[in-house]
């Protein structure tokens, strides 16, 4: 995957998706872009389950790396969790992102037999699940681990390195989790550099990076972006509330240009202007058209002054 920009696509795939999924992804595997990502919703029952389709994509790939976005942490116990991660990058080549949550809607969760944890025992539940993951992983003597939610006793770590973690925090706590163990940070509610929870939430994490003394530099920003790709110019490609319509191609390249160049954007997932899975039109247009021109002008604009992951 690439090291720096990160160019993908987001789906919300069901059981009768699939076979138009693994089409959108080959054909983006195909056009070079670096990444899909799948929600992962197991107590839905018209849903694919995340991790079983991730393995399928990887499989029928050769460079698009794959995450949950993000993983439903409390229904997959951290240890097993770091198994599957660590089998998907040793399968694929190292082709897998550790996506995080904290867990969203505990009234689902619980009903799958999950005991309910109030927020911050959630927020604890999942930092301590990342360190955790990274431990089981990149070999060495085996883990012990006594921690208040999660207890391994004498279990050998994987012999292959921690895949990167990009967490989808909201909150100020699990923001702060962010900022102290993870790699990337994806914005809530398709939040991008312009609006006001990307203000108010990025210092929390850069913040709680330079107290554990890490580089707040070194922790991507990733936004999910959904918006049309339009054959001509739109009028504003802002609505009234300033969130992300979309527009032309040229639009579209104008403004993730701005993006990286003067608010630190690391990547950009593409999602349909509903939220939803990408048409192959668009997706085409996506890898094709803007994302080339994208990368051509951060790099013809020179080093970034402070990149976020670079």
């Amino acid at each position: 995957m690439n090291d720096g920009l990160i160019f993908g696509f987001g789906a919300h795939t069901d059981i009768d998706d699939g076979p138009e999924l693994l089409r959108l992804a080959q054909l983006a595997d195909r056009d070079g872009l670096d990444v899909f990502s799948l929600s992962d919703h197991p107590y839905l029952g018209s849903r694919l389950d995340a991790y079983a389709t991730i393995a399928f994509v990887l499989g029928s790939t050769r460079r698009l790396a794959g995450f949950a976005n993000v993983t439903n942490l409390p229904t997959r116990p951290a240890a097993v969790l770091a198994r599957t991660v660590t089998s998907l990058s040793a399968l694929s080549g190292g082709r897998v992102i550790l996506g995080m949550g904290a867990g969203g809607r505990w009234d689902r969760i619980s009903d799958m037999g999950v005991p309910r944890l109030s927020p911050g025992e959630a927020v604890a539940a999942f930092e301590e699940a990342i360190v955790l993951v990274r431990k089981l992983s990149g070999g060495g003597l085996p883990v012990s681990h006594h921690g208040r939610h999660y207890r391994v006793e004498g279990i050998e770590p994987a012999p292959v390195d921690a895949a990167p973690v990009w967490t989808g925090s909201v909150g100020p706590r699990s923001l702060a989790a962010t900022g102290r163990v993870a790699d990337g940070w994806i914005p809530g509610h398709a939040a991008d550099w312009l609006s006001a929870r990307y203000r108010e939430s990025r210092p929390i994490i850069d913040d709680a990076a330079a107290t554990v003394g890490r580089d707040p530099q070194q922790i991507r920003t990733i936004f999910n972006l959904p918006g049309r790709i339009t054959d001509r110019p739109l009028a504003a490609s802002r609505d009234r509330d300033g969130r992300w319509v979309g527009g032309s191609a040229g639009q579209w390249i104008d403004e993730l240009t701005s993006a990286v160049l003067e608010h630190e954007a690391s990547g950009f997932l593409l999602f349909s202007p509903s939220g939803g899975t990408p048409d192959p039109v668009s997706l085409s247009r996506w890898a094709a058209e803007i994302v080339p021109a994208v990368r051509e002008a951060v790099q013809s604009a020179g080093p970034r002054a402070s990149p976020d992951g670079a």
